[in-house]
Formats: C-alpha cells, structure tokens, sequence
C-alpha cells in the first residue's frame, strides 16, 4: 500500500527540516537523534531501507564577511581568501556561494592564466554600456550608472561546489571581483559555505 510508505517519507522529511532549523538555533551545533517509526505507520521500512538510517545528519553553516580593497576598474582575483573561507569552515561535502554586498561591482569565475582574457572582457563590457551615454541618473558622477547596468548584465553571487574540503574549480577558473566605477573602493563579499 502506497500510503504508509509516502507518511513515513513524509514524516522522515519533517524531521530532517526540524534537525536543520535545531541545528541553526544553537549555532550549528551538530544534533543527533534517533529516528524511531512506528511499525503501524511505516510499513515500508524494509522496503525503503529505513530500517538502516538510525542517524540524522545535519547540515553545517559557516559565513566570512571578506572586505576587499579595489583599485578602479579592473578584475582582481581572490580565489585563495575564498578558499581559505572554506578551510575554516571544517565542511568537507557541499556548496560555497559567494556573494558582493554591492550595486556597482560584480563577481565572475573567470580563466586564471592568460591576464589578456580579462583585458577583452573589461574592453567589451566598456563598449557595450559606455560612459558617455544619456543617463538620467549621474549624481555620483559619469561612471556610476554604467556601473550599476554592468552589475546587472553580470553576477552579485556565484556557486562553487566543494568537494573534499576545497572548491571544486576547474584548473583554469579564479573567482575575481569586477570593480565597475573609475576609482577604488572597499567592498564586503560574504563568503556562505553549507554542507558537512
């Protein structure tokens, strides 16, 4: 019969979601707790394989606010602060997201060898929404607008899986953070990595 099979999924469901918002409540202190079913409700159990699952694994948390000092337009690596980010965190398994508290700048995965690659992209992107155009906003001067269409065209956050303790990029990809105003300032990126 379908029905006790779908309750106890249901029920195994629920309290994963209660180990997680407990295990965030206490500040990803890992909790562990025995899943018992009743017989009458999970008839499935050998079926499912619920006979074997006597733990709940609980997803860990870290978060790093990384401040980084920019110098006027131009892409500036930091890979190597993101991954050390990860290292902290103890999570060997999950998923990294970077993301740029800022309207003006973005971030991109980007190749990492050949400094031409970023030349060509700054290059197009200053064709594409140029300086000089007719822009109703300007109160903070000529590049500001263009700076926030850059942003949109581009990324305020990024994915990176991690598998083994460090970020799963390819041997080619950095992460950079892409200043889009004329003169250098201090961004915040908050670095979020979850998994176990």
């Amino acid at each position: 019969m379908i029905y006790p099979q779908l309750a106890a999924r249901f029920e195994l469901y629920r309290h994963n979601k209660f180990m997680d918002a407990a295990s965030a409540l206490f500040g990803g202190v890992q909790v562990i707790s025995q899943l018992t079913y009743n017989q009458n409700v999970c008839s499935a159990k050998a079926t499912d394989n619920y006979s074997n699952m006597n733990t709940a694994t609980v997803t860990k948390h870290y978060q790093k606010v990384l401040r980084i000092q920019t110098h006027g337009k131009s892409l500036g690596r930091f890979t190597n602060r993101v991954q050390e980010a990860v290292k902290e965190s103890g999570i060997q398994t999950g998923l990294c997201v970077v993301f740029i508290r800022h309207t003006s700048a973005s971030l991109v995965i980007q190749e990492n060898a050949d400094p031409d690659v970023l030349v060509d992209m700054e290059n197009f992107l200053a064709k594409l929404v140029p300086e000089d155009g007719s822009y109703i906003h300007s109160a903070e001067g000529p590049d500001d607008m263009p700076a926030h269409i850059r942003t949109a065209l581009t990324h305020t956050s990024e994915q990176i899986p991690i598998m083994n303790g460090r970020l799963a990029l390819g041997i080619w990809q950095g992460i950079y953070l892409w200043e889009h105003r004329r003169h250098g300032h201090m961004r915040e990126v908050v670095v979020s990595v979850m998994g176990n």
